[in-house]
């Protein structure tokens, strides 16, 4: 009787070290997929998937306002497949994502207020066209507005 009493509690000891154990892997798992910098690559991610997909609408909905203000979304569709795709003769392209970095007060432009926190990363895009490879490289910056996360490219001097 004695043994088996000793054995239950053992089991349910064992039982719940292995679901506290579980449980904070789940924890710090989530942690890791839902921090700033790994929310800002993904959108970075999303961008550069639209993009490789002509689906530059969908590209465009993902920038910040500021951004938006610079291109009108007939424009920006019009002048990226013209660019990319006619004057290059490009079918497709792949990138690849830098290390991010964490910026503090960050201005896109001389003429706006810094933006208290951005996520800085370095976009390398390879192109196969007519005029043989090449890897356009710029950096973008990923901040969040009304808790979605939007891309800028840089234009101070």
């Amino acid at each position: 009787m004695y043994q088996v009493q000793q054995r239950k509690k053992f089991l349910f000891i064992g039982g719940c070290m292995i679901l506290l154990f579980l449980f904070l892997i789940i924890f710090f798992v989530l942690i890791f997929l839902r921090s700033p910098e790994r929310e800002a690559v993904q959108v970075v991610e999303e961008f550069y998937d639209f993009e490789q997909e002509g689906i530059f609408a969908e590209s465009w909905e993902l920038f910040h306002p500021y951004m938006q203000e610079k291109f009108s979304k007939g424009h920006y569709i019009q002048d990226r497949a013209h660019v990319f795709m006619n004057h290059f003769d490009v079918v497709s392209f792949s990138y690849s994502i830098g290390e991010v970095e964490k910026v503090e007060n960050w201005t896109m432009e001389e003429s706006r207020e810094p933006i208290d926190l951005v996520y800085k990363m370095t976009i390398y895009q390879e192109y196969n066209g007519k005029y043989g490879k090449m890897t356009i490289m710029q950096d973008v910056y990923v901040t969040q507005v009304e808790e979605e996360w939007k891309i800028m490219w840089d234009y101070s001097s």
